[in-house]
């Protein structure tokens, strides 16, 4: 056994809540050397909490867990341990998914038809220090970002309320309505007339242009 920097493994996080999947990439990885499965988890918490565990080089991150979205887990994650990559892989290719897992810091989206090799290949370039994103999606979601973007000096929006913020963050994060509502203990009714002032007040109207406008205006770190 050697110590050099180049024989060490990528250690990866596993977390989907398919146990079947799982132990097909498992496999996948082990198979393919150079690679050492640290954890698997099937929950956004037990996402979090072993990543902060395990401190794994690479996250294969669904986006849909059972307790919550894989968005979050990685938006937690990368707060705590941003040295740790985030790469989701999932069959959900909606464009604000896409959209929201960017916002969240994840370095990569792949969809789950992609193929053995070329997952492993994603796998070491995001270890390397790239972003990978399914080329079934990638110039969509860019130009959505680049149609989105609105210039400061057109900026002249209606200030939103307290608790509108709250509501646009969570957008942000892209969570759902019914989300929102029971992370805000509000009704689904509530959260809707929430989002037509947010929108009318932005002068927007749809979620992803919304989000982009919360990530352009927030303070940066």
């Amino acid at each position: 056994m050697t110590s050099t920097s180049e024989s060490k493994p990528i250690t990866l996080l596993l977390v989907d809540d398919h146990e079947v999947l799982r132990i097909g990439l498992r496999t996948l990885f082990t198979e393919a050397g150079n690679f050492q499965v640290v954890g698997e988890a099937g929950t956004m918490a037990a996402a979090v909490a072993d990543a902060l565990r395990l401190n794994p080089n690479i996250i294969l991150m669904d986006v849909r867990l059972p307790d919550g979205s894989g968005i979050d887990a990685c938006r937690t994650i990368r707060a705590a341990r941003s040295e740790t990559r985030v790469l989701f892989l999932t069959s959900f290719a909606d464009d604000e998914a896409v959209l929201a897992t960017i916002l969240a810091g994840a370095d990569g989206f792949l969809l789950k038809e992609v193929s053995s090799e070329q997952l492993i290949e994603a796998v070491k370039a995001v270890s390397q220090g790239r972003s990978i994103l399914d080329p079934a999606v990638t110039q969509r979601v860019l130009t959505k970002v680049r149609s989105l973007a609105v210039p400061a000096s057109q900026d002249k929006r209606e200030p939103l309320s307290p608790q509108e913020e709250r509501v646009l963050a969570l957008v942000a994060e892209g969570k759902t309505n019914k989300e929102i509502a029971v992370a805000l203990t509000l009704s689904d009714k509530t959260v809707g007339h929430y989002l037509e002032n947010i929108f009318q007040k932005l002068q927007v109207n749809r979620r992803a242009q919304a989000a982009v406008y919360f990530t352009q205006q927030r303070p940066k770190p």
